[in-house]
């Protein structure tokens, strides 16, 4: 076969490795119990080398799911080697060191085997929608208040099911269906994607993975060096400061674009919180490597020959690199901010590639009530439910920003009716927010307006880890910043930003979503595109005249 013939082989059969994991990631989707994967899409799904190296990962996913999942693997491989592995193994953790970053993850990696050879691992993440503790809050001090840790384990050995390990987790958590349902779905999602890679495999005549394995990784690898050559070579730096719990955060990075990899050294950011803010290492680097890639090499397929070009260093004790034991439940509000961080040093180097700050923050409705949640053990009325919404994007060089669109996660908003069944909840009102967006040449993603009750008017508890409340997002080049965020109940109390309260009965809770930051002089928007936003209610004409000087 000569070597463009090869080329062309191992081209084909990267696509098609490709379609075994979105069918991997898909299998999980449909088969989940909880709305976080169902609904929201809040998974991950991957095939990997023998080494620990991810070869091809399922578009259907997060950035922080994906790319922490990326390197768990090689942890999984420590504890249980190769040789000892058999066909219908199954391990999990939810170890936020070695997995994704917080309990509220259960990742299980897979064999899979061909003609009774090991040749691959799959594995997969979701979000389940209770692991018991304090709940899903930031008000933990340790990990150990924040739900039951499950270290590296076998789940399942040759196809049989460790009960044991199944009870315990039944017993530690809220919704005890829910999980152990995204249990099994885990499985057979790392279990469909076995399945069709010997497919694949038998179809291609394939023995091994390891010819096709070194291609995808050595040409994303220079893939992304040709990228980064092409950029211009120095340090640049950045600063966000954002809400924090007991005082704001400041988060520090220097942005540095070598001949063939970009670093990011975040020294300067803030010491660990005494809150379950804090981020573990590897979901630093998982959102830390997203943003770099969204600018400089966004069409190039993730893998590990991709990971690697981007090096990430963040001081031991700092809120980005928080040691074990710390509280670490809302390991997102930190995550989720990097992206606009990176954004703030790349706009230094790459002047017009970048947009401006958005919301970032997940607005997540976590909510919940009987167990003893709010003070009343009535199980008839039990429920815990995780509902995901966002507030505005950052508006972009050259198009306005997205409204109530989860950038960086990418999760989808779930349908208020799909809350409205699962949950004595009624949604009562959700629309965009007037006047949210920051006003620019182009203007800033609107945030959303909710306001929930209980069905019965009992009382039902909030556990937010929201963020962009004291310190909204910035705009960039002269625009202005989106609104910030409130919320309170409908009777007019504020509410804090993070933490758990409770709403009481009768009463319903308000939630309003930030918007992002304008790109570019607010008076250089075209006039046409001002007066089709007051006529959509997006903007005020108080607005338009007093940020774009519109009548």
């Amino acid at each position: 076969m000569s070597a463009t013939a090869a080329e062309i082989r191992h081209q084909v059969m990267w696509n098609r490795l490709l379609s075994v994991v979105e069918e991997q990631a898909r299998t999980l989707v449909r088969t989940a119990f909880s709305t976080s994967a169902r609904e929201a899409g809040d998974i991950s799904a991957g095939v990997f080398d023998l080494e620990g190296r991810m070869l091809a990962q399922a578009v259907t996913g997060t950035p922080g799911h994906v790319n922490s999942m990326a390197r768990s693997v090689v942890h999984f491989l420590r504890e249980f080697p190769p040789h000892a592995m058999r066909p219908g193994d199954h391990y999990i953790t939810n170890d936020p060191w070695k997995g994704t970053g917080h309990l509220y993850d259960i990742v299980i990696t897979s064999p899979a085997f061909h003609r009774g050879r090991l040749v691959a691992l799959f594995s997969c993440t979701t979000h389940v929608v209770d692991i018991g503790g304090l709940g899903a809050s930031s008000d933990g001090r340790q990990v150990f208040h924040e739900g039951l840790f499950i270290p590296l384990l076998p789940l399942a050995r040759e196809g049989r099911l460790d009960e044991g390990l199944l009870r315990m987790i039944r017993a530690n958590v809220r919704e005890p269906v829910q999980v152990e349902g995204d249990v099994f779905a885990l499985m057979a999602c790392n279990e469909t994607g076995a399945r069709r890679l010997s497919d694949m495999m038998e179809e291609y005549g394939l023995a091994d993975l390891d010819a096709l394995g070194e291609h995808i990784v050595s040409r994303s690898r220079a893939g992304m060096a040709a990228a980064i050559g092409a950029l211009p070579k120095g340090t640049w730096r950045s600063h966000m400061r954002i809400d924090g719990v007991e005082a704001p955060i400041d988060l520090h990075a220097a942005v540095t674009i070598a001949e063939d990899h970009v670093a990011v050294d975040y020294a300067g950011t803030s010491g660990v919180s005494a809150s379950g803010i804090n981020c573990p290492l590897c979901y630093t680097e998982a959102y830390t490597a997203f943003g770099v890639k969204c600018v400089v090499a966004p069409q190039i397929p993730n893998n590990h020959g991709t990971l690697e070009a981007v090096r990430v260093t963040a001081p031991e004790g700092s809120i980005l690199n928080a040691p074990f034991p710390c509280a670490v439940n809302g390991r997102s509000t930190m995550g989720h901010m990097l992206p606009d961080v990176v954004f703030g040093a790349l706009h230094q180097a790459l002047p017009g590639r970048v947009p401006a700050e958005g919301t970032s923050n997940l607005w997540n409705l976590r909510l919940g009530a009987g167990l003893g949640i709010t003070g009343v053990d009535d199980r008839s009325r039990a429920f815990m439910i995780v509902s995901f919404h966002s507030g505005g994007a950052g508006a972009r060089p050259e198009q306005d920003g997205l409204s109530a669109t989860p950038f960086p996660s990418g999760v989808r908003n779930v349908p208020c009716e799909i809350t409205e069944t699962i949950a004595p909840l009624v949604v009562w009102k959700k629309e965009l927010r007037p006047d949210s967006g920051g006003p620019g040449r182009r203007r800033g993603g609107l945030g959303q307006i909710m306001e929930v009750g209980h069905r019965h008017g009992g009382a039902f508890g909030i556990f937010p880890t929201f963020e962009r409340v004291r310190f909204p997002a910035r705009g960039r080049e002269g625009g202005l910043p989106g609104a910030p965020g409130r919320v309170r109940l409908a009777s007019g109390a504020e509410l804090r930003p993070k933490g758990f309260q409770i709403i009481p009965a009768g009463d319903r809770l308000v939630v309003e979503m930030p918007g992002g930051g304008g790109y570019g002089d607010p008076r250089m928007r075209e006039p046409g595109r001002v007066a089709r936003d007051v006529e959509a209610g997006l903007v005020s004409p108080e607005q338009a005249r007093a940020a774009y000087g519109r009548e």
